[in-house]
């Protein structure tokens, strides 16, 4: 484990409920964060989604990714990053290819495509295991904090 959770709070402004990072294993570089997050089967949008088809819904997927990407951003920005920005996402296009189940753990990969202080474009995907579940390019801006 690279980031625990404390580290993952001190960088991304979500919080439980809304945190769909566990850990962060992988952020050696900036060209790369690799992030964990168990699918917990008691998780209140299952009992939703579906009744006795449970699938972990696909904007909670793309949240997670989201989050890995802000990940991303810290290590490439962190004269910025370091004072809590507020993060506005301005564009998402996904892919969603296979379902994520209750019990599941999601490995979310995210890679740069380009940085500025203001700005971030991210390619992103979800995995479980060798599956990938979803494929995601963000851009979003980012509103410094003084």
């Amino acid at each position: 484990m690279i980031f625990d959770l404390d580290k993952i709070k001190s960088i991304l402004p979500q919080r439980e409920p809304f945190l769909f990072i566990d850990e962060v294993i992988d952020a050696q570089t900036s060209e790369k964060v690799v992030a964990k997050k168990f699918i917990n089967p008691e998780e209140s949008f299952f009992k939703g989604h579906f009744p006795g088809n449970p699938v972990m819904p696909g904007v909670l997927i793309v949240e997670a990714m989201a989050q890995a990407s802000i990940v991303l951003y810290y290590l490439n920005k962190p004269e910025v990053a370091k004072n809590h920005p507020t993060y506005y996402l301005g564009k998402v296009k996904t892919e969603f290819l296979a379902p994520v189940f209750p019990g599941d753990t999601l490995i979310l990969e995210a890679f740069p495509v380009k940085m500025i202080e203001t700005a971030a474009v991210v390619d992103a995907l979800a995995r479980v295991g060798d599956r990938i579940a979803a494929k995601a390019n963000f851009i979003f801006g980012v509103k410094k904090n003084e």
